[in-house]
């Protein structure tokens, strides 16, 4: 089976760290773990290309490759908004209307938004950027509280980090949960991170104590998803006021106690349609969604799809069904 081929188009000087993020998601060998992607770098002019932390690195291939790629991904764009030549961004547009899916880390915006890429549509970019994209470019809708933003054939991330939560997300849309929480375990981060990049921006806030972080509470109440979990429940395991509670949410995870809960359940329910045979009736009760039909609800209107379609989509028997 031909390997989908992501292709990185880098420009001088270029950021090793957000060119990393993608590597590392798309192009990591990691025993064990089926290889789904075929990871190439490119640039405009092939040969040595400076980087932002002093050494230069060796490209070989030119805009060619954007040809052949599934998906593109521009890994931040230094200095940022500096003028994207005519070429490039042709061969951006011609990538786009050939049906590969592009994508930009960071910086890597302004690219997307010259090419006109992002005109009329939501993007984002690092928060401390989202106001000169906004002002560079009128017709696109800047978010500045997000993480990333996925309209399935464009794709947009905050800062680095944010880029590999936008790089996990595609290959949890491209091969399921499972497959994406095997590379985020590998690489030793959560497959999922919830909230928006506000809660990373400067503010004049005091540090948050130890005693503060809700990850000891996090990680408890993933293990408790087939009990009740009301906000009380949560309130009293924490030992804090069910007022109190709902503001740390808030504050780190940029969400509701409500709505945590209801995405944990539902990456649970994801993880068994894909690796299990169980009913969906059953995934509901483990999960704790109580029912079929809720459960059917909440996957429809968090996903648009049917617990049935995703199993189909996404469920390991029926890919290794589909190998012999």
């Amino acid at each position: 089976m031909d390997r989908h081929r992501v292709v990185a188009l880098v420009n001088a000087p270029q950021s090793p760290f957000e060119l990393a993020c993608a590597a590392d998601v798309f192009a990591t060998v990691r025993p064990g773990v089926p290889a789904h992607y075929a990871f190439q770098v490119c640039t405009e002019r092939p040969g040595p290309l400076p980087t932002t932390v002093g050494y230069t690195m060796l490209v070989d291939a030119g805009l060619g490759a954007l040809e052949q790629a599934d998906t593109v991904v521009v890994p931040g764009w230094q200095p940022t908004g500096a003028e994207v030549s005519p070429a490039i961004l042709d061969a951006l547009r011609a990538a786009h209307r050939r049906g590969a899916r592009v994508v930009s880390i960071c910086t890597g915006a302004f690219v997307l938004a010259r090419a006109g890429l992002l005109d009329g549509r939501r993007a984002t970019t690092h928060w401390s950027r989202t106001a000169k994209l906004a002002a560079d470019f009128p017709a696109v809708d800047v978010a500045s509280d997000v993480l990333y933003v996925d309209h399935g054939d464009v794709a947009t991330s905050a800062g680095s980090g944010a880029g590999i939560d936008l790089c996990l997300h595609l290959v949890r849309s491209d091969h399921g949960s499972a497959h994406a929480a095997e590379i985020a375990r590998s690489m030793v981060l959560p497959p999922h991170r919830e909230g928006s990049q506000l809660q990373y921006a400067v503010r004049p806030t005091p540090a948050r104590t130890a005693d503060e972080s809700l990850a000891p509470l996090l990680d408890w109440a993933t293990t408790q998803l087939h009990t009740p979990l009301t906000l009380d429940r949560l309130a009293a395991h924490a030992k804090l006021s069910g007022r109190t509670l709902a503001r740390r949410f808030t504050e780190q995870l940029g969400t509701s106690p409500g709505q945590w809960l209801l995405r944990q359940r539902l990456d649970a329910a994801r993880v068994l349609l894909e690796q299990t045979d169980l009913p969906v009736e059953a995934i509901a009760t483990r999960v704790g969604l109580a029912s079929a039909v809720n459960l059917r609800r909440r996957f429809r209107a968090a996903l648009g799809t049917t617990p049935g379609a995703y199993r189909r989509a996404f469920g390991e028997r029926g890919e290794r069904a589909e190998r012999k």
